[in-house]
Formats: C-alpha cells, sequence, structure tokens
C-alpha cells in the first residue's frame, strides 16, 4: 500500500478558500471572496475575486470589489468596469466605484458624481436606469448607512458589526481597534493581535488575524494557521487568507510561490 500523501497547510488554506468561493453557501461564498483581498502576494486570489464580480448574489459582487480594491492590481480595472456597466444594486455600483478610484481609474469618480448633482458628466458616466437607482433619496439614506460600516472599519463585517452596535456591545470597537493595530510600527502590536486572535467574539478575532495579515509579520504564520478550525467561517476563511498572504511574503524573492494545488509533499513549512 502506498502511502498517504501529507496535505500541506499552505494547500489545506488554498482549498478551503477556493472551494467557498465556488461553493454554493452564499455566506461562505461572500467571505471566501472578500478575505482573497488579504492574498496581496498570492496570484491565485485575483482571479477568483474577478471572476465573483459576475456572481448572482449582490453581497457576493461587493466583496469580490472590495477585494479587488484591497489587492490593488490595475489588472482589475476592465473587469470592473465591465461589471460595473451592467450592475443595478446601488450598494455594488458604490463598491465597485470605490475600488476603481483606488485603482487610480478614473470611471469610478463618474458615479460619485451623479451622486452628488442627479447627472451624467458629458458623454461619461453610468446609464440611464442607474442615474435614477443613485438619484432615489430612500436607497442612496440607505447605501449611506450601509456603507459608513460596509467599508470602513470592518471591511466585509459590516451587517454584523451593525448588529453589534445596536446591542450597544463594545466588540466592534475592540475589533476596530485591532485593525488600526495594522499599521502600528511597533513591534508589541503583533503579540498584542497574535492574543486578540483568541478573543471570545469572532469579530475581534477576524480583525485580528487580517490586521496580522496586513503587517506582513511572517513570524506570526504559525499563530495565525491555528485559527483553520475555527467555530466561525468568516474566521476561518480570514485565517486562510491571512496565513496565505504570510507565507508568500516569506518566500525569497528567486523562490517559486507556495505549492500549488495538487501538489504532494511529506511535510508541512
Amino acid at each position: 500500500m502506498e502511502p498517504k500523501a501529507v496535505v500541506s497547510r499552505p494547500e489545506r488554506a488554498w482549498k478551503m478558500l477556493e472551494s467557498a468561493a465556488k461553493g454554493d453557501d452564499i455566506s461562505q461564498r461572500t467571505t471566501a471572496v472578500r478575505v482573497l483581498g488579504l492574498m496581496r502576494d498570492d496570484p491565485r486570489g485575483l482571479p477568483l475575486a474577478e471572476h465573483a464580480l459576475d456572481d448572482g448574489k449582490a453581497q457576493v459582487r461587493m466583496a469580490a470589489a472590495v477585494a479587488l480594491a484591497d489587492l490593488q492590481a490595475p489588472s482589475s480595472i476592465p473587469a470592473l468596469r465591465s461589471a460595473l456597466e451592467k450592475e443595478d444594486d446601488p450598494a455594488v455600483i458604490l463598491a465597485m466605484a470605490h475600488a476603481l478610484v483606488l485603482l487610480q481609474d478614473d470611471e469610478g469618480f463618474h458615479v460619485y458624481y451623479e451622486i452628488l448633482t442627479g447627472q451624467r458628466k458629458a458623454k461619461k458616466g453610468m446609464i440611464g436606469r442607474q442615474t435614477d437607482i443613485l438619484t432615489d433619496p430612500k436607497k442612496l439614506a440607505k447605501l449611506g448607512f450601509v456603507q459608513g460600516l460596509g467599508f470602513v472599519p470592518f471591511g466585509g463585517m459590516g451587517w454584523a458589526a451593525l448588529q453589534e452596535f445596536r446591542k450597544g456591545d463594545p466588540t466592534p470597537l475592540r475589533a476596530a481597534s485591532a485593525g488600526v493595530l495594522a499599521d502600528d510600527p511597533d513591534a508589541d502590536a503583533t503579540q498584542a493581535l497574535v492574543e486578540a486572535a483568541g478573543d471570545n467574539h469572532w469579530l475581534v478575532r477576524a480583525a485580528a488575524l487580517e490586521a496580522l495579515a496586513r503587517r506582513g509579520d511572517t513570524a506570526a504564520a504559525g499563530s495565525v494557521s491555528a485559527y483553520f478550525p475555527d467555530d466561525n467561517e468568516v474566521v476561518r476563511f480570514t485565517a486562510a487568507a491571512a496565513y496565505l498572504e504570510l507565507i508568500a511574503l516569506s518566500q525569497p524573492p528567486d523562490d517559486p510561490k507556495p505549492e500549488q494545488p495538487g501538489t504532494q509533499t511529506t511535510g508541512v513549512p
């Protein structure tokens, strides 16, 4: 009998994300697509996020736009423009415009112009149907409220954060604080985030794991991988994407990227 191949942690993490991003569960699909934005140094996340721009569910399309904004890949501009032309959900339109602006594409500004003025720029901007959507006072009021929590500081966890605010729970503030620590130059912040990743509330755990990925401290990869089996799917998928990002960063410039799905190995990094 041939010995059973050991699945490496990078392969396990990627398969977890890929399966969820292509799966039938809307919640899992949304979360898995959103956290692809953490994989700035692993090229496999980009095409998966672009593919999700055509998803049948608005929340997945929004997650794809947010992920592409985070990935900062100018090559995604054509895909975002194409998706924007046919989009009819106000929240998704704004998410895509936000992504284009961050990618320094002027097409994104056209959406904000129309929201402000109720008019299209001459021979530019959205089609008339979308202008009607973006100038509806009730839809814009709702959109502004959603966007306020949907992009900053909670990323793809906006609705969950909103529910906690309604309860008067301080958890969202703690999660936001974890996000801010991603840019803290003090080395002690890494340890604080590692500890926060073990918090009792999933929102704090996920925020801490995302912040660890953004800090780029590759020494934290092992700690991040410990959350692959977390009970909460947002934490699991965030851990997988964060781990893949940190492993990619740890590779010397001339070394190949982490082994691709299907690679057999007898050990783990």
